[in-house]
C-alpha cells in the first residue's frame, strides 16, 4: 500500500486541462491527458487502457472525486461510460440533459405491485456519477448503468434470507461508509438481517486514514482529495493510487462483511465484458473505489453467471424524482450520509478562493438575519481560518476551521447564529427539479397539474401557509392538502392560526420531502387523480372503520377535502354504526367531530343536511343514556366520563346554532334538553363526584344556576358527612379546567373550599392532597398567587374599605374613585387630551401637560 507521502503526491494536483481536439486520428479521441500530447500512436493509446477498461474509483458525492472524474474523462475520451446504478434506468439517462432537470435528484425504483417497496439512488451536482452522465451526454458518448438490476434489489426485500448469503445494499463509496445505495429505511440492506455480522464490516476509509497516521478519516479524505489544488498533473494518478490502496484492503479483508458485493460485482463484470465486446477497449467505468479491485479481477463468465443464477425478481418501475440537500445529509433511510452537502456543493462550484467565497456567503446570510457583519469581519474570519489550517497542517481550511472562524468572528462566540449557518448553508434546503417528460404514475401527473393550477409549489424549506377559505384559490389549496393527507401524503400539516379562529381560515405548515414521491406512488392504487384516489380511499376506510368515532372523523375529513361522492357512503356507514352502538362513551366521542363537520360544511358551501340529522340523533341518544352510564364508575372511568361531558357540552352548543333539518330539534329544544341532563347529573348521588361537580360548573357558566345555588350545592358536598375523597373529586370537577378565576371572583365559594380544607382530618388529608394539587396546579401562576393572598387574608384579616371587602382590589361592587383618578394622567397621555380641553387651554399648554405627564410616568 502507498505510504502517506505517496498519497500526498498523488493528490497534490487538481483536475488536468482537457486534451486538445484532433479530428484526424484514433489517438485524438483517447488522448492520455495533458501529461502526454494526444496522438494516434498505439503505444500512447495503450498507456491509457493498458490494463483494460479505465476504472475510475470514486467516493460517492465527493466534489474532489467529481472534478477528478471529469478531468480523467476529458483526457481518456472513452467510447462508452459505464456507471454504478440500476440498468433499468438507462432510458432515463437522456433526461439528465433536459434544461428542466436540476440536481439534487434521485432515481426512484419501486415494485409495480407494491409501490411502497422502493429504493433510491440520490445524485447531487457534486456526485461523480452525475458528472459522468453529464459529460457523456455533452460529448454524445453512450452512458449505461451496470450495477445489479433493481428488479433483484427490491426482490431481496421480500426474502427472509438473501440468496447465497448475500444482501443487496450497504455499498460504501470508496470506503466512506456513506449509505447512499438502496436499502431498508433503518440501515439494514434489503434481505440483510441487522445482527452481529454487520459489526464486522470494515470501513476502508478509516483503515487508510489510520495507515496514513490520521485519527479522523473524514478530515484525512478532505485533505488528500476534496481540498486538492488546481495545478496541472496526471489526471489518472488519483485513481491509480486509490486502486492500489483498495486492492491491498481487499486482499486483507476480502468482502469486508459485505457478501452482497460479490453478486453485484459479478454483474458489473458481465456488463463491462459486454461493453468491451461492443465498443472495444475504450471503456470507462465510474464506480465506488471499493469495487475497483473486483472489477479488475480476472474471472470466467461462467463463474459470474453462477453467482447471479436464481436471484429473486419483482416487476419494477423507475423514474427521476426531486431530492434535497437535507435528505442527502441523513445517513439512514433515504439519505446518503453526507454531513455537509451545502459545503460540498460550494467546494465543487468554487474553483478558486473557496474559503473567501464561503465566508462571504455566511456574512450575507447573517446580514439577512439583521446581524451586524462587515467586510472587516469576513477578512478577519478568512485570516483566522487560514491560520488554524496552517497550525493543523492542512492544505486548505476545511469546514471545521471555517466554522470556528465564523463562531469567533461573526457570531461573537454564540452557537445560536452558528446553528442557522449550519442549517441554511452547511446543509441547505436545495430542492432539485425533474422535467415533466420524466415517467410518473398518473396520480403524480395529476398532482403536478393541481400544484401548477393552484400555484402551490413544492419547497424543501418549511413555510407557513395562511388560507382564506372564502377565496376560490385558497379553498382549492385547502381541499388538495386535505385530500393528500387522506391519502397518506403529508405534504402539509395543519397548524394553529395566529389570526382569526373562525372556520373560514386555515393555517398549514408545508414542507416537501423526497419520500413523499413514494407515498404518491403508493396512493396510485386508489385512482389516477387526486380526487378519485381520495374518494376511493375514504370509501374503503369507512367500510373498514372499527369505531363510530373513526367514521365521524372520516366524515369530517370528507367535508374538509371536498369529497361529495364519498360522503353518502360514509354517512350510510355512520348511520348504521350509530344505530347499533349502545356505548354512550362511543357516541360522545363521535358527536364533536360530526358537529365540527357541520361548521366546515357551512363555510365550504357543502350540503350537510344528512350530517345534521345524524348529529341530532346522536345527541338524543346521549341525552337518554348518559345518566345511567355515569353510575358505579371507578376513578379512571369517572375522569374519562367527565371529558365526554365537556365534549358533548361544546358540541351541543354548536349544534344548537346550526339548522338541523329535523323537526322538533330546534335551537332552544336542544339546549333545554341538555341542561335537564346536566341537572340530573348534578343532583344524583350515584354519579361520581367529579362528574357532579362538572355538571354544576357547566350550569353555572351557562347562567342556568345562580351563584347562591352553586354555593349551596358545594356546601352540601363539603359537609362533614361527605368522605374527603368524594369531596375532593367534586372540587376537581367543579373548579378544574379554568375554574381558578371563579374562586378569585366569588369569595363565598373560596370560603367554602377553604373552610372544608382546613377541617379535613389529618389522616384523610394525605389521601386528598394529590388530587387537590393536580387541580390547582393547572391554574396560571398569577391566579394561584392571587388565591394565596386571599386565603392568607382570610375572614379575620386586616380591615379593608367597604368597597374592597369582597373579592380582590379592583373587582368590588362599588368603584374606587381614588384609584380610578390615579390612572387618568396616563390615559390622557396615551389617548390624547379631550377636545374641549384642547380648545380651552391651547396647544402650548397641552404640550407642557404631555411633557409633564411623561416626566411623571418616567
Amino acid at each position: 500500500m502507498s505510504d502517506d507521502s505517496t498519497w500526498g503526491r498523488a493528490y497534490a494536483h487538481g483536475p488536468a486541462e482537457p486534451a486538445s481536439d484532433d479530428d484526424s486520428t484514433w489517438g485524438k479521441a483517447h488522448a492520455p491527458g495533458p501529461a502526454e500530447p494526444a496522438s494516434d500512436d498505439d503505444s500512447t493509446w495503450g498507456k491509457v487502457y493498458a490494463r483494460g477498461p479505465l476504472l475510475l474509483g470514486v467516493r460517492h458525492h465527493g466534489p474532489g472525486s467529481a472534478r477528478a472524474v471529469r478531468a480523467a474523462l476529458e483526457a481518456a475520451r472513452p467510447e462508452v461510460v459505464l456507471i454504478e446504478g440500476p440498468p433499468e434506468a438507462d432510458p432515463l439517462i437522456p433526461l439528465a440533459a433536459d434544461p428542466e432537470m436540476w440536481p439534487p435528484v434521485a432515481l426512484l425504483a419501486h415494485a409495480v405491485d407494491e409501490p411502497g417497496r422502493s429504493a433510491f439512488w440520490p445524485l447531487a451536482e457534486f456526485s461523480p456519477e452525475w458528472v459522468a452522465i453529464r459529460w457523456a451526454l455533452e460529448q454524445g458518448v453512450p452512458a449505461r448503468f451496470v450495477d445489479l438490476p433493481a428488479t433483484h434489489t427490491l426482490a431481496w426485500d421480500t426474502e427472509s434470507d438473501a440468496p447465497r448469503g448475500t444482501d443487496a445494499g450497504g455499498d460504501t463509496a470508496a470506503g466512506t461508509g456513506d449509505q447512499d445505495e438502496p436499502g431498508a429505511e433503518e440501515g439494514a440492506g434489503p434481505g440483510e438481517e441487522a445482527g452481529p455480522e454487520r459489526d464486522l464490516r470494515v470501513d476502508p476509509l478509516a483503515v487508510l486514514a489510520e495507515t496514513a497516521g490520521h485519527d479522523d478519516p473524514e478530515r484525512w479524505w478532505e485533505d488528500v482529495v476534496e481540498h486538492r489544488g488546481s495545478g496541472l498533473g496526471d489526471p489518472f494518478a488519483p485513481f491509480t493510487a486509490l486502486e492500489e490502496a483498495m486492492t491491498a484492503l481487499r486482499e486483507r479483508y476480502g468482502a469486508a462483511g459485505r457478501p452482497s458485493d460479490l453478486v453485484r460485482e459479478a454483474h458489473m463484470r458481465l456488463k463491462v465484458r459486454a461493453a468491451r465486446k461492443e465498443f472495444g477497449d475504450a471503456v470507462a467505468v465510474v464506480c465506488g473505489a471499493w469495487h475497483v479491485p473486483a472489477l479488475r479481477e480476472r474471472t470466467t463468465v461462467t463463474a459470474d453467471r453462477a453467482l447471479l443464477k436464481g436471484l429473486p425478481k419483482v416487476r419494477t418501475d423507475l423514474t427521476w424524482v426531486p431530492w434535497t440537500h437535507r435528505r442527502l445529509a441523513r445517513a439512514s433511510g433515504y439519505g446518503a450520509g453526507i454531513d455537509s452537502p451545502g459545503w460540498y456543493g460550494h467546494l465543487f462550484r468554487a474553483r478558486d478562493r473557496p474559503v473567501e467565497r464561503w465566508l462571504t456567503k455566511v456574512a450575507g446570510l447573517l446580514r439577512e438575519e439583521d446581524r451586524i457583519v462587515s467586510s472587516a469581519h469576513v477578512i478577519e474570519a478568512v485570516r483566522l481560518a487560514e491560520t488554524l489550517a496552517a497550525m493543523r497542517g492542512r492544505p486548505l481550511p476545511g469546514l471545521s476551521e471555517t466554522t470556528e472562524a465564523v463562531r469567533a468572528v461573526m457570531c461573537d462566540g454564540s452557537d445560536v447564529p452558528l446553528a442557522l449557518v449550519h442549517d441554511r448553508l452547511v446543509v441547505g434546503d436545495v430542492l432539485g427539479e425533474v422535467p415533466q417528460a420524466a415517467p410518473a404514475v398518473p396520480l403524480q401527473r395529476d398532482l403536478a397539474r393541481e400544484q401548477r393550477r393552484l400555484r402551490l409549489r413544492p419547497e424543501a424549506l418549511e413555510r407557513e401557509l395562511e388560507l382564506d377559505l372564502r377565496g376560490g384559490t385558497d379553498a382549492g389549496r385547502s381541499r388538495l392538502l386535505h385530500r393528500l393527507r387522506l391519502l397518506g401524503v403529508d405534504w402539509g400539516e395543519p397548524a394553529r392560526s395566529r389570526g382569526s379562529t373562525g372556520t373560514f381560515r386555515e393555517t398549514w405548515t408545508l414542507r416537501w420531502e423526497p419520500e413523499l414521491s413514494v407515498r404518491v406512488a403508493e396512493a396510485g392504487v386508489w385512482g389516477t387523480t387526486v380526487l378519485a384516489a381520495a374518494t376511493a380511499r375514504a370509501e374503503a376506510e369507512a367500510t373498514a372503520a372499527r369505531t363510530l368515532a373513526d367514521v365521524t372523523t372520516l366524515a369530517e375529513h370528507c367535508l374538509l377535502a371536498g369529497l361529495p361522492d364519498a360522503l353518502p357512503v360514509v354517512m350510510r356507514v355512520l348511520a348504521d354504526r350509530a344505530a347499533l352502538d349502545t356505548d354512550v362513551g362511543h357516541l360522545a366521542q363521535a358527536l364533536p367531530a360530526l358537529v365540527r363537520s357541520l361548521r366546515y360544511g357551512d363555510v365550504r358551501g357543502t350540503d350537510t343536511g344528512a350530517l345534521a340529522g345524524v348529529a341530532a340523533g346522536l345527541a338524543e341518544r346521549i341525552f337518554v343514556g348518559l345518566p345511567p352510564a355515569c353510575a358505579a364508575l371507578d376513578t379512571d372511568a369517572a375522569e374519562e366520563m367527565r371529558g365526554h361531558v365537556d365534549a358533548v357540552h361544546g358540541a351541543v352548543g354548536l349544534l344548537a346554532e346550526t339548522p338541523t333539518g329535523t323537526p322538533g330539534t330546534g335551537h332552544a329544544d336542544l339546549r333545554a334538553r341538555w341542561r335537564s341532563v346536566l341537572r340530573t347529573l348534578a343532583l344524583r348521588d350515584t354519579v361520581p363526584g367529579v362528574v357532579r361537580g362538572r355538571a354544576v360548573r357547566l350550569l353555572l357558566d351557562d347562567g342556568e344556576l345562580g351563584p347562591g345555588e352553586a354555593a349551596r350545592l358545594m356546601g352540601l358536598v363539603l359537609s362533614p358527612g361527605t368522605p374527603p375523597a368524594d369531596a375532593a373529586a367534586w372540587i376537581e370537577g367543579f373548579v378544574g379546567g379554568g375554574g381558578g378565576m371563579l374562586l378569585v371572583h366569588d369569595d363565598r365559594l373560596l370560603t367554602l373550599v377553604d373552610s372544608w380544607l382546613t377541617g379535613v382530618p389529618a389522616e384523610a388529608f394525605t389521601d386528598v392532597l394529590p388530587l387537590l394539587r393536580r387541580t390547582f396546579s393547572a391554574y396560571e401562576p398569577a391566579v394561584r398567587r392571587t388565591l394565596g393572598e386571599l386565603v392568607r387574608r382570610g375572614p379575620g384579616g386586616p380591615a379593608v374599605p367597604a368597597s374592597r371587602a369582597v373579592g380582590i382590589p379592583g373587582f368590588a361592587a362599588e368603584p374606587d374613585a381614588e384609584r380610578a383618578d390615579a390612572v387618568l394622567p396616563v390615559l390622557r397621555l396615551l389617548l390624547g387630551p379631550d377636545p374641549e380641553e384642547a380648545a380651552e387651554h391651547g396647544r402650548t399648554q397641552r404640550t407642557a401637560e404631555a411633557v409633564g405627564l411623561v416626566g411623571v410616568g418616567g
